[in-house]
């Protein structure tokens, strides 16, 4: 009976160190490795967050809205992530939009360029306003990209482009204001 517990309690103790030499190792293999760093930007589960803390065991990730997710090491050897940051922390946003055909795209485009030169989040570097298709409901849609030098400028920078060429479309071209078209044939 007593070598039986014995025997029991090795397998036990062996798969709880299997479990955390994996760790361990996954953790070396991350250091080693270079994917992740101290204040990188990535998405993990669909949650966007900088790495706040980063061990051999986990990895503490501070969400946007300021939760913290911990996650052991090893979720970074086995499973996909993104990480905005890994070279640069420059990204480029996109804003889309979808808007009557009557919509003067090269004046949106003008507008565009114009308020990104003049906004301080706007890196200088990237930018475009393209149609990128045109949809069944009678209406196109637009991207307009733009660079900044981080994931929360960006951010910023794609709120306030958007909201001002909403505004700029409502003033100038109420008519390109998406309208809901029925066939009455």
């Amino acid at each position: 009976g007593l070598l039986a517990s014995a025997g029991i309690a090795g397998v036990v103790v062996g798969i709880a160190a299997q479990s955390m030499l994996g760790n361990l190792l996954a953790g070396l293999q991350l250091v080693f490795s270079d994917a992740l760093r101290l204040d990188d930007v990535v998405v993990v589960q669909g949650e966007w967050g900088r790495i706040e803390e980063l061990s051999l065991t986990y990895v503490v990730l501070r969400l946007w809205d300021e939760r913290r997710l911990v996650l052991p090491v090893s979720y970074f050897t086995t499973n996909p992530f993104e990480n905005w940051t890994r070279h640069t922390s420059r990204v480029i946003g996109a804003v889309m939009f979808r808007i009557d055909w009557t919509v003067p795209v090269e004046e949106l485009r003008v507008e565009l360029y114009r308020v990104l030169r003049e906004h301080p989040l706007w890196d200088q570097k990237d930018w475009t306003l393209q149609v990128t298709d045109t949809l069944p409901n009678g209406l196109l849609e637009l991207r307009a990209l733009m660079s900044a030098a981080d994931s929360p400028s960006a951010f910023d920078l794609k709120c306030d482009m958007r909201e001002h060429l909403v505004k700029y479309v409502r003033e100038r071209y109420p008519e390109a204001l998406p309208r809901l078209r029925v066939d009455m044939t």
